[in-house]
């Protein structure tokens, strides 16, 4: 159902509901025809999500996801080769074809995850966790049995079940409800809540067990999957142990997981028999040049804790010393022009977000920084485009928000109300802003959704209650009360002068009807003027 500005502040309840004894053949029909067999399990399931549904989730939502987490890991391009290799060869055992992707993000937290249609990611930070090729095809072997065996698929059907039952139970299921990301908005939210969820016992055991077979088909050593996953429940156990929190959250480990890994390679090695490959040498190899890295990166992972915390002279310090370890990485020149940025040296910030545009062009957040960069210069147009490309590569709040501001300044309202009814659905602070400001523009035009007047009759005089349930303060109001009665119809405008956000106030009309004679009272708002 399209929001619409009533439901800023109201709540309405439709009255077109469907009874349950349809809804539930309603289900029951999806249930019959949306069955299929899972092509890693054998089993008959539930099956709502086409195969090229799956692919285009995938293809559609695989660019926002990296770009949300830190984008591709450039410097070394040799590395993601490697890594889409490995995953390539274990996509071959795979007992569901599909188009196989891997890349490596550029992320220090501990994480990898799978779309839909077969799109998989495993960050730097996990990689230099890992210590053999075997141990990297155990991650990647678990996420694409994630893909393969539909588990992405499925959480999405159990929302499109649960959210198709209840738009078809009542109508008044209002989007603007829904929870957003601070940052994220619009169809890029899809993937960022797939690989933030945390997959169910059975969905983690199906991955472990299958991930394994994967693995000896593939030819890798299959006792790495159960040495990695002792590491991570010892890990797991340590409250030090921070760096593995994303992995954590998304994939929890257990004993349980464990015992079971360790019976699946019992199982296993009685009927796979020959040469399992570890690649220890071969793995350390690859990684050398991320590896030999590793203070520049823990010194900008310092500096954006130091931002955060809003100590900029230490950011800038230890950006500038991962800068001097590691001259090729665009994120270190994104980070030093937000630290010019925020301490209001813009062309500082305009020179360090160009020098990251020009090792990597393709990464949301430098178009962000240059973009609002130009805006504070006075480079309006210029910004809009930095901006606009930002929300191609990622849709978020913070372009989305800007791009507001200026066409206010530039004096198109229409399309700035449409910038702040983005960004007013998601939470926190600036939407709770772009949501004052929509209304700011849109009250004058939609009275009636933002106040509310009833008639009340008080010594047989009719009174208007007034009730504003904005947080804006208004001036003045014109009101027009349209009166009938014995077939005739007349008008009479009233004024009320100021009243608060969130408050009422009584407004007498003058209008003494006759007790014995029936009337008709309607009211419209004419005018409404805010308080500067």
């Amino acid at each position: 159902m399209k929001s619409g500005p009533s439901r800023l502040y109201h709540h309405f309840t439709s009255r077109n509901q469907i009874p349950g004894r349809a809804l539930l053949l309603l289900l029951a029909g999806l249930l019959v025809c949306g069955c299929a067999v899972n092509p890693v399990t054998g089993k008959n399931e539930l099956s709502l999500v086409s195969e090229a549904s799956e692919i285009r989730i995938g293809d559609k939502q695989y660019l926002p996801t990296q770009q949300s987490q830190g984008g591709l890991y450039s410097v070394d391009a040799g590395l993601s080769q490697y890594v889409n290799e490995v995953g390539q060869r274990l996509a071959q055992a795979s007992d569901r074809q599909l188009p196989y992707e891997f890349v490596v993000l550029n992320d220090g937290v501990a994480n990898a995850w799978a779309l839909p249609g077969g799109k998989i990611a495993v960050n730097r930070g996990l990689l230099l966790r890992l210590s053999s090729e075997a141990e990297l095809a155990a991650v990647l072997a678990h996420e694409i049995v994630h893909a393969a065996a539909r588990h992405g698929a499925k959480t999405i059907e159990r929302g499109t079940l649960l959210q198709g039952a209840l738009r078809a139970a009542s109508m008044s299921l209002d989007k603007s409800q829904d929870r957003y990301d601070n940052m994220i908005m619009g169809g890029a939210q899809l993937g960022a809540q797939l690989i933030s969820q945390s997959y169910s016992r059975s969905a983690e055991l199906e991955a472990d067990h299958f991930g394994i077979v994967y693995m000896a088909r593939a030819g890798y050593d299959p006792n790495a999957a159960v040495s990695l996953q002792e590491t991570f429940v010892v890990l797991s156990q340590s409250q030090k142990q921070t760096w593995l929190a994303g992995l954590f959250a998304s994939h929890p480990p257990s004993q349980e997981r464990v015992n079971r890994n360790r019976q699946t390679v019992f199982e296993l090695q009685k009927t796979i028999r020959g040469d399992f490959e570890v690649g220890a040498d071969r793995y350390q190899k690859k990684l050398a040049y991320l590896a030999s890295k590793s203070e520049a990166y823990l010194a900008f992972d310092k500096a954006r804790q130091a931002v955060h915390e809003g100590d900029l002279t230490a950011a800038d310090q230890q950006i500038r010393t991962a800068i001097r370890q590691e001259p090729k990485e665009p994120r270190f020149f994104g980070l030093q022009g937000e630290i010019a940025y925020e301490n209001k040296q813009y062309l500082r910030a305009m020179a360090h977000y160009k020098t990251a545009l020009k090792i990597d062009p393709n990464y949301y957040e430098y178009y962000l920084g240059k973009g609002l960069v130009l805006y504070k210069l006075d480079r309006k147009q210029a910004a809009i485009s930095d901006l606009k490309k930002s929300n191609q590569l990622l849709p978020n709040a913070v372009a989305t928000h800007a791009l507001g501001e200026i066409s206010l300044e530039q004096g198109n309202k229409s399309a700035a109300k449409e910038y702040f009814r983005a960004v007013m659905k998601g939470s926190g602070a600036q939407a709770e802003t772009a949501k004052l400001q929509f209304v700011k523009l849109d009250i004058t035009a939609n009275p009636q959704a933002y106040i509310d007047i009833q008639t009340l009759v008080r010594d047989q005089e009719i009174i208007l209650k007034v009730t504003n349930s904005t947080p804006l303060e208004i001036k003045q109001m014109s009101i027009v009360i349209n009166i009938e009665s014995q077939g005739k119809s007349r008008q009479k405008t009233v004024s009320l002068h100021y009243l608060k956000g969130h408050q009422g106030k009584l407004l007498k009309t003058g209008i003494r009807p006759e007790p014995s004679i029936p009337i008709a009272i309607g009211t419209q708002i004419r005018a409404i003027h805010l308080s500067s």
